[in-house]
């Protein structure tokens, strides 16, 4: 089904016309990327299997007047093709959007003030990101504060709200309407991220605590998470002929409600955790492969009268967990996997990885992570599958021109299988292509 072909190329029109500034404080960015993708085996229930081009468009710009730099974003983002019903939704589609518009001071050498519209992008990206491979992305309106001190250390202090993507409803994703998104004082986001590189020698420890604040209103239905989150991460980057390693600890209290229905008024004592740990070394030889450990452990809901399935915000996962979009059954929420990756960079222009993951179950009686799955009386066990993923990416012209390939193949274990309400439809398997034209 084509919707809205013509307003699509609108943004593509202006994108294709070189912007050029006069003033040479004046930075002006944008791109244009091109997704096709394909998954068959659909692991969701009531879902069709199907294909789909993903299109994204973005311009930014930026002008500095020396202490204050005033900046923006438009980001549009579109499905087309796809076979109904499918998983499209708002991290697919949000067409139209000024995402930034911000207004940044420079207090002083070492500290700066951003007020506005912005994206964020934080140490892990498990919790606070800037989706990369997603169509869609967060962004939050309100204020941070960043100190910067000596030795590679800094500080982060911020206030937002984030930003409800729009439409929201079916008809209106499936149209790529656009409607500005919006934020709600009944949603707040708010806290502190401090970053040292003073622990060991090539080792740094980011330590952070969030505050998640939300209230249903007539427009949109929440679980009314009053979520504390704090976490610790300790990292070594990688380094030819050299261990590298990566450990974060995450714990997650507060309140929340099982459900966004109406009917459910139910606040219930949030207890969860998240751990990562991941061990790795890049051998001094051709293609410069790195082998790389790694294992996770997400808390599930249990029968309690708590809720002990863990949040985690604003993260991203493809980096971690393969392929999302029309793909994407893992998430940080009754998890426990580990993985074996081998990352290759065979020049400048190429690299790649091949990836394999079993997957569990934290908690038999929760739904699995994100497939929406779940066997309240945990009859169908724990073991859930393993995916196999990997993708080759290939700059045609250096920092302009990437072309990009990937495929993840889910082999459904019990779980997958035989749940309530999952699909009798064999493994899944799904690949995209993409190319990103930037300037």
């Amino acid at each position: 089904m084509i919707r809205q072909t013509t307003a699509a190329l609108l943004p593509l029109c202006i994108i294709a016309t070189p912007a050029h500034a006069k003033d040479e404080n004046l930075d002006i960015e944008a791109s244009v990327r091109v997704r096709v993708e394909g998954i068959d085996g659909q692991f969701r229930p009531n879902t069709a299997d199907t294909g789909a081009v993903l299109l994204r468009s973005q311009v930014s710009a930026e002008y500095d007047a020396g202490p204050v730099r005033i900046g923006g974003e438009i980001q549009d983002a579109r499905v087309y093709f796809d076979r109904q019903p499918s998983s499209v939704g708002t991290t697919e589609v949000d067409a139209l959007e000024l995402i930034q518009a911000y207004v940044t001071a420079e207090l002083s050498e070492k500290a700066e003030l951003q007020v506005g519209r912005m994206t964020m992008d934080w140490g892990s990206r498990r919790l606070v990101s800037r989706q990369n491979f997603r169509n869609s992305t967060n962004a939050f309106t309100g204020a941070r504060f960043d100190w910067r001190l000596s030795g590679g250390n800094n500080l982060t202090l911020f206030w937002t709200m984030p930003q409800d993507r729009l439409p929201n409803d079916r008809e209106g994703i499936l149209d790529n309407e656009i409607e500005p998104n919006r934020e709600r004082l009944e949603q707040q986001f708010f806290g502190a991220r401090g970053v040292t590189s003073a622990v060991l020698h090539g080792v740094s420890l980011e330590g952070y605590v969030y505050r998640l604040f939300e209230e249903d209103t007539p427009s949109f239905a929440t679980r009314n998470r009053r979520l504390w989150t704090g976490g610790i991460r300790l990292l070594k980057t990688p380094k030819v002929d050299a261990v590298d390693f990566e450990v974060e600890a995450i714990w997650q209290e507060g309140k929340a409600r099982a459900s966004t229905a109406a009917a459910d008024r139910t606040d219930l004592n949030v207890t969860a955790y998240f751990v990562h740990a991941s061990v790795g070394r890049t051998f001094a030889m051709p293609w410069s492969p790195r082998l790389v450990l790694s294992y996770d452990h997400a808390s599930g809901d249990g029968r309690g009268n708590g809720y002990g399935r863990f949040d985690t915000l604003f993260g991203a996962r493809v980096f971690e967990y393969g392929p999302s979009s029309l793909y994407g059954p893992i998430g940080r929420a009754n998890l426990i996997s580990p993985e074996a990756r081998v990352e290759v960079k065979p020049s400048k222009r190429w690299d790649g990885y091949l990836a394999v993951r079993p997957l569990w179950l934290e908690n038999a009686t929760d739904s699995f992570a994100s497939t929406g799955l779940r066997d309240a009386s945990g009859a169908t066990g724990r073991y859930a599958g393993t995916q196999f993923d990997f993708r080759v990416r290939h700059w045609l012209k250096p920092d302009r021109v990437r072309v990009a390939a990937g495929a993840a193949v889910l082999a459904k274990g019990n779980f997958l299988s035989n749940a309530p309400r999952a699909p009798d439809n064999g493994d899944t398997h799904y690949g995209f292509m993409e190319i990103t034209y930037g300037f």
